[in-house]
């Protein structure tokens, strides 16, 4: 097939845990280690306490010019694909073929030494990911500006402050020109301005005709750029798809009222003040499920702060699977002061009569400031929407829209 790019059939992978790998100490140990691993390509692998798969039987096929999205929750086995696809382990067992030049942006920074001047690690680090000197020489200017750091390209960058260091990092590995790119979660790096350059970057990139696998936590983000998705639980494919309908399966899987642990969640901020629990409550504070269409909607929320902090602003966001925003509740907006002591403290944000069109998946964001980002979860919650018993039956179709509204209609 003239138009494949990559082809996945039964990617197995398998790792030992505990124990730190070991030099043999006799043939006989590299024997049965051999011998171990025959019986894994032949697809008879012995099951041992020790050995995890972190991928099992993962078979795909992504055509010339296509941008794949693959997501999953952390330890779903996202990277360890990301990794075979770009070579740098090998499979199990089952085979990756690749027809095409690939650059792979899995690790920001990979190739940089410390006392190595920002000049000096462009080509350094340009040279590791594939690039010739030629070619590094006719984009140095352009990954200069791009890292916004020609005040100090001369500097060693173990002096550069951590969000200059990542965006020359990025700054190299965006400007390759492969014709597969292989990307991990690498455009949540930077701050607010670069991250939007990151982005704007990479749709650019998948608007170019070449072929991009992309993973993220970020669903707005594989919803924008990805035309399919892949859905990995436990190592294993379990959707495939259009994108829209893969972030949904996965968002409503773990649609149930509550994050009781949100330490596991993607994240950005500092570590003064976090977010541990959000929970949608009714007027009595008790748990519910689902949000029920027109009636008041509650979140609960738990914050533990490090320390005092007298002056900070709240926001709740409740988006669709698509990532559009319906409804931020913002407490600086709502003139309401915010004071946090060291420790556990809660706080609810109730949103008034919100109609909501019953058979959506709703996602809920948290954000935290105080001259700077606390902490900022994009999704920290999903929530399912369920008619009311005061609303009457309507449509349950997404595509008619996201509020509902009192309409009439007259001839006239």
């Amino acid at each position: 097939m003239s138009d494949l790019a990559i082809r996945a059939d039964g990617l197995s992978k398998q790792y030992r845990i505990g124990t730190r790998r070991q030099g043999h100490d006799m043939l006989r140990d590299a024997l049965v280690e051999g011998f171990g691993r025959l019986l894994h390509r032949n697809g008879r692998p012995a099951e041992r306490a020790d050995l995890i798969w972190a991928l099992r039987d993962v078979s795909f096929e992504i055509r010339q010019g296509e941008v794949l999205g693959i997501i999953g929750r952390n330890g779903a086995g996202k990277s360890t694909l990301l990794k075979i696809l770009s070579r740098i382990t090998e499979p199990t067992a089952g085979r990756a073929e690749i027809y095409g030049r690939v650059g792979s942006l899995l690790e920001v920074g990979t190739g940089f030494h410390p006392e190595l001047t920002g000049r000096e690690n462009i080509y350094l680090s340009g040279a590791i990911l594939g690039m010739k000197k030629a070619e590094i020489a006719r984009k140095f200017d352009a990954i200069v500006a791009f890292a916004e750091v020609e005040k100090f390209i001369d500097t060693p960058v173990k002096r550069y402050s951590s969000g200059m260091y990542v965006r020359l990092a990025f700054a190299v590995a965006a400007h390759l020109d492969p014709e597969i790119l292989i990307v991990d979660e690498v455009l949540a790096v930077g701050d607010a301005t670069f991250q939007k350059r990151c982005i704007d970057h990479m749709a650019s990139v998948a608007s170019s005709g070449r072929t991009v696998v992309f993973v993220s936590h970020n669903m707005d983000l594989i919803t924008r750029l990805c035309r399919t998705a892949l859905l990995l639980r436990s190592g294993r494919l379990v959707e495939h798809g259009p994108a829209a309908n893969v972030v949904e399966a996965y968002l409503a899987e773990h649609s149930t009222g509550t994050s009781d642990n949100l330490a596991d969640r993607p994240r950005s901020g500092g570590s003064r003040a976090r977010f541990t629990k959000v929970q949608l409550v009714d007027s009595s504070g008790n748990p519910r499920p689902a949000h029920a269409s027109g009636e008041d909607l509650i979140l609960r929320i738990e914050i533990h702060a490090e320390e005092d902090l007298p002056d900070v602003g709240l926001a709740v966001v409740l988006k669709t699977l698509s990532g559009t925003r319906i409804i931020t509740g913002w407490s600086r907006e709502s003139g309401f002061p915010v004071s946090l002591h060291r420790g556990l403290q809660t706080y609810e944000c109730r949103f008034r009569r919100v109609r909501l069109r019953p058979g959506q998946v709703i996602t809920v964001g948290l954000w935290m400031e105080a001259n700077d980002v606390l902490d900022s979860i994009e999704d920290a919650m999903t929530l399912d929407v369920i008619l009311s018993p005061d609303t009457l039956a309507v449509s349950t179709d997404r595509y008619q829209g996201v509020l509902l509204c009192d309409a009439t209609w007259q001839r006239v």
